[in-house]
């Protein structure tokens, strides 16, 4: 006799059905965005309604001036809706940026809206106690250095960094770049768009080839207080007999 399959449906550890995940809709993340850029930014809600409005008195106006104003109206809706939202776009991106400006890691958070042709690591490659920090990329124009913190401070960080990538990549180029609002430094909002103009000069096999050699190459090393090197330390075993 063949057996019945079971049709009951699966149950957690506690015998309660696994709720599944709603998927967020589009309407609620523009919703959370709009109240996320208000809050850094309260002005976005009167830009929003005066792009909005003005779109719709123009295709008012067009239709006045050639033709019924009912059909330009309707038309001129979803241009008006549209702006509206390149306008709430532009406008996070911006509070997005102002909100972690100046925050260790801002700069990694920057680079890593870079969707292709970069691979950066997600750890700093040099850094200090004070937090200055440098992070790697690789692409086709060679290697780029991002250090963030004071110019005086970070520039030794990348001057060091760049001699030991040209030490084992002598003929690759390496480009160092200071992220932040200081003379020479280039702003966290214009950083993704400043490491996209590098002009390529390494063919995707290079490129891959030198990923490999600074992988092979490691990271930063993190600092090890002074006294007691815990790697060579002995226990006191005349303490452990109980003498």
């Amino acid at each position: 006799m063949a057996r019945n399959k079971s049709t009951a449906p699966s149950t957690g550890v506690d015998g309660t059905k696994p709720k599944k995940q709603k998927k967020q809709r589009w309407y609620h993340q523009v919703w959370d965005a709009y109240k996320m850029t208000r809050a850094e930014d309260p002005a976005v809600t009167w830009i929003m309604l005066g792009v909005f409005v003005g779109i719709l008195a123009v295709a008012i106006g067009i239709g006045l001036a050639w033709g019924p104003w009912v059909y330009t109206l309707i038309v001129g809706l979803p241009f008006a809706f549209l702006g509206s939202l390149f306008v709430l776009t532009r406008r996070a991106e911006t509070a997005a940026y102002s909100r972690i400006d100046g925050q260790p890691g801002a700069a990694r958070a920057a680079l890593g809206t870079i969707r292709r042709g970069w691979t950066f690591d997600d750890e700093p490659v040099a850094l200090t106690p004070q937090q200055d920090l440098v992070f790697r990329g690789v692409g086709r124009a060679g290697v780029v250095l991002v250090g963030e913190g004071p110019t005086h401070r970070v520039a030794k960080l990348l001057d060091g960094e760049k001699r030991r990538i040209t030490r084992v990549l002598p003929n690759v180029p390496v480009t160092t770049i200071q992220c932040g609002n200081g003379e020479g430094q280039v702003p966290l909002k214009k950083l993704a768009r400043t490491v996209q103009k590098l002009r390529p000069t390494l063919t995707k096999p290079e490129t891959a080839e030198v990923s490999k050699r600074l992988r092979a190459l490691g990271g930063a090393k993190l600092p090890i207080p002074k006294g007691i090197d815990p790697t060579r330390a002995r226990p006191d075993r005349k303490g452990m007999r109980g003498r």
